[in-house]
């Protein structure tokens, strides 16, 4: 796994890939449709961000590659490749308490405040990520 050269795609698992890091000027794909909703993605070496139907998903500063990106009634899973220190911020459920795990790890609680939005750090790394937040 690594960057998306197409920018955004469908896996064979009905997940979504997205974001190309390596780009030095943004590029953006819009109107990508998966499951019913339409979906864009900018991404470049300085941001990724993914919207759904003309609202904020996900968002990493700098830009990253993302695999396997999957969002549930539980909250969401994806693996992620970065070679600087991430911001990643991630829509979900606001007023709500989530476990979030780094690689399987247990890294604590957190809850979504007004218009659910989470941040997380994510350290470079050499591999994929996987981050997965869930409702608690």
């Amino acid at each position: 796994m690594a960057v998306v050269e197409e920018l955004i795609r469908i896996e064979e698992n009905q997940t979504l890939s997205f974001g190309n890091y390596k780009l030095e000027e943004k590029a953006k794909k819009s109107d990508f449709e998966f499951k019913g909703d339409l979906y864009k993605v900018k991404t470049c070496k300085e941001i990724t961000k993914l919207e759904r139907n003309g609202m904020f998903v996900y968002e990493s500063v700098p830009g990253t590659a993302v695999n396997n990106f999957n969002v549930t009634n539980d909250g969401v899973t994806f693996d992620v490749e970065t070679v600087t220190d991430t911001q990643i911020t991630v829509e979900l459920e606001e007023g709500t308490e989530y476990v979030m795990y780094i690689d399987g790890v247990n890294t604590g609680s957190m809850s979504t405040k007004l218009g659910g939005k989470m941040s997380l750090s994510v350290p470079a790394s050499n591999n994929m990520t996987t981050i997965k937040i869930v409702k608690e």
